[in-house]
């Protein structure tokens, strides 16, 4: 299914050693946050660089929370859904390289993946 998403403003931390780093950097992108509760999460991956992130919400001083800022680039996007995702985190990347031999992908934009919820992993491939 294409569909069009907006540019996302968020604060992240850039994975050490890419995707393999991503448990780490999730780590390190909640550990100043107040709650978890209600906040939109993604990871994005472009060019061998894994970076998770959080959408800002009005109120938050990235600065403060010793927080890099950083927008999502938006446009047109393939999306696929993954249930039950932490039980099968080899399926994220085969199913991005999956779509990438289905579809015309825009390699000049990341990768997204908006976590849901704990059972629900929607994937955004960037296309042209």
């Amino acid at each position: 299914m294409t569909v069009t998403l907006d540019d996302i403003d968020v604060m992240c931390v850039v994975a050490p050693g890419g995707p393999s780093g991503a448990p780490e950097a999730f780590r390190a992108l909640e550990a100043p946050l107040k709650s978890l509760k209600g906040r939109r999460f993604y990871g994005t991956y472009l060019a061998g660089e894994y970076r998770a992130c959080v959408a800002i919400e009005p109120g938050d001083n990235p600065a403060a929370l010793g927080l890099a800022t950083w927008t999502i680039p938006g446009g047109k996007f393939e999306k696929r859904k993954l249930t039950d995702w932490q039980s099968r985190l080899p399926d994220i990347g085969a199913t991005f390289i999956a779509m990438a031999h289905e579809f015309d992908a825009d390699e000049s934009r990341p990768s997204v993946e908006f976590y849901r919820s704990s059972r629900e992993l929607v994937l955004f491939l960037p296309v042209n």
